[in-house]
């Protein structure tokens, strides 16, 4: 089964240099780290802002490879009135690793934090790629009530999964490198896209670990033989939901129009944006992002915070 993801690795980045105050000052907003036990895994979570008068809270989910380190700079424009948690699935950045990895553990992972990383009651979600599935998972389900689904260019394709590809092939092998730094500059997004330099650099940055011989990713390559449905559809779920899709994004033509053809689900497209937006398109993606949450927020009035 192919993974939802095409988000980490390997391509030469320079240093970050020339990065926007707006970025600097993102990265300045240090985050709460935290943990819970989900089954036997300890599963690791970063935090910003406190519950205030926006509606809903915020779970972030990275995708397939990466962790929630991605949302790093994006997390802090998002967090003005709400608390923002983004999580570190099993198998990936600094929570535990599994022997096995499914789509329905995933879910119930990003459960647990609903209720365990002090979020209030019906949070927003927003998943990319790997994560955009399983948060569609957990949406399917009548519980933990949700205040509403943001899937970000995720691989929701009404054929279901893919073959494998060079993606699978790349992520299913630990590369170890001599040094840290060694490791850092053969970082590159897959698919291949744009990157702007100085969220590469920090991305990648965040994404190694020493290991014995040197240096590796932090994910752990077996999660790519994942088990579990992927979602074919996002017709039918217990909340609201919005779809970003990135103009060079992953999702199918064929999916693409079946969303857009949906009463459901709103699609969104960034202009010039590839599949892992936050590295090309990083404003435009929070842009986005806070606009659907207040159009969640203008859709229930009635409803206590």
């Amino acid at each position: 089964m192919r993974f939802g993801a095409g988000s980490i690795l390997e391509t030469t980045h320079g240093q970050m240099t020339d990065a926007p105050a707006w970025f600097t000052d993102a990265l300045a907003a240090e985050p709460e780290l935290g943990s819970i036990d989900v089954e036997g895994a300890s599963i690791a979570y970063r935090a910003w802002g406190e519950a205030g008068d926006a509606r809903h809270d915020l779970l972030l989910v990275h995708g397939g490879a990466a962790h929630a380190g991605w949302w790093d700079f994006i997390a802090p424009m998002l967090a003005t009135g709400r608390r923002v948690v983004a999580i570190d699935l099993s198998g990936h950045g600094d929570s535990g690793h599994r022997a096995a990895y499914s789509m329905d553990l995933w879910a119930r992972e990003l459960a647990a934090a609903v209720g365990g990383a002090g979020l209030r009651a019906r949070p927003v979600i927003v998943g990319h790629s790997l994560g955009g599935m399983i948060a569609t998972v957990l949406a399917q389900l009548a519980e933990p009530e949700l205040g509403g689904l943001i899937v970000v260019d995720s691989p929701i394709e009404p054929q279901g999964p893919w073959p494998r590809t060079e993606a699978d092939n790349t992520f299913g092998r630990a590369r170890v490198y001599a040094t840290r730094a060694a490791a850092v500059e053969r970082f590159r997004p897959i698919p291949p896209q744009a990157s702007l330099p100085y969220t590469a650099a920090h991305i990648a940055s965040t994404s190694v670990r020493e290991v014995e011989g040197g240096w590796s990713w932090k994910f752990d390559p077996g999660f790519v033989g994942m088990t579990g449905d992927l979602p074919h559809t996002m017709d039918g779920l217990t909340c609201p939901a919005v779809y970003i899709a990135g103009e060079h994004g992953i999702l199918s033509p064929g999916a693409r129009a079946l969303l857009e053809a949906s009463s459901e689900v709103p699609v969104l497209e960034i202009r010039d944006a590839g599949h892992a937006m936050m590295l090309d398109q990083p404003l435009p993606l929070s842009e986005t992002l806070r606009g659907a949450l207040a159009e969640f927020e203008l859709s229930e009035p009635q409803r206590a915070a």
